[in-house]
């Protein structure tokens, strides 16, 4: 029995290209807004791009935000991407305006302090000891980003556990600006960067990510 994956239509997010990567695991993926099914599935993808605000606003009026808290308190995988990581930590500070997240991880997303932004292009990434996400990366293996704002890792690291699961934290750097790449939390994963978009990386971390849901052989 395949894996099921859901990855969240509300509204922002590279849809299609998240069900196309998804699916080269083997897993069976739906796109769709049903929220009944968001809750069900064995992984749930939360997809993301834009603005902060603009995507927590989707999330609640999708009025998917409790779905995503029950699944990670319940301990059902969640996979956040770029905007839809962003959202999932305790808030997103742009251009001087404050929205509060969804508070599941500690940290505040902020501009990054650089001269070039958006920061667009392939950047390896540090991976912690126990990560199940980068366990099969190499030094060299690099993953994309475009992004303007990031979370730190001092300011996530100001908590050592969520909910009695380690944080793990994947750092990368742009301008000599250390930041949050990925972050893996038990049932809780959220990646800076876009799998999706990035090649036989994301095809490994997808793999990896896959492999750790209930249900079957992916």
């Amino acid at each position: 029995m395949r894996r099921s994956v859901v990855v969240l239509d509300y509204g922002s997010g590279n849809l299609r290209s998240a069900e196309r990567a998804l699916a080269a695991t083997g897993a069976e993926v739906t796109v769709t807004d049903d929220l009944t099914l968001a809750e069900k599935a064995d992984g749930l993808v939360v997809p993301g791009v834009g603005a902060f605000a603009a995507c927590l606003a989707g999330i609640h009026e999708a009025k998917a935000g409790p779905v995503i808290a029950a699944r990670v308190a319940d301990g059902k995988p969640v996979l956040g991407i770029c905007v839809g990581a962003q959202i999932m930590f305790e808030a997103g500070d742009e251009h001087g305006v404050v929205t509060e997240g969804l508070g599941l991880l500690p940290g505040r997303v902020t501009r990054l302090p650089v001269t070039r932004v958006p920061h667009i292009g392939w950047n390896t990434v540090s991976a912690p000891a126990g990560t199940v996400l980068f366990a099969d990366f190499t030094s060299e293996t690099r993953c994309y980003f475009v992004h303007s704002f990031a979370a730190f890792p001092a300011d996530v690291y100001r908590r050592a556990d969520v909910d009695g699961h380690p944080l793990r934290v994947t750092t990368t750097e742009h301008e000599g600006a250390v930041f949050v790449a990925a972050v893996e939390a038990g049932p809780l994963s959220v990646t800076q960067f876009h799998p999706e978009k990035s090649g036989a990386a994301g095809a490994t971390l997808l793999r990896a990510w896959v492999k750790t849901l209930p249900g079957g052989q992916p």
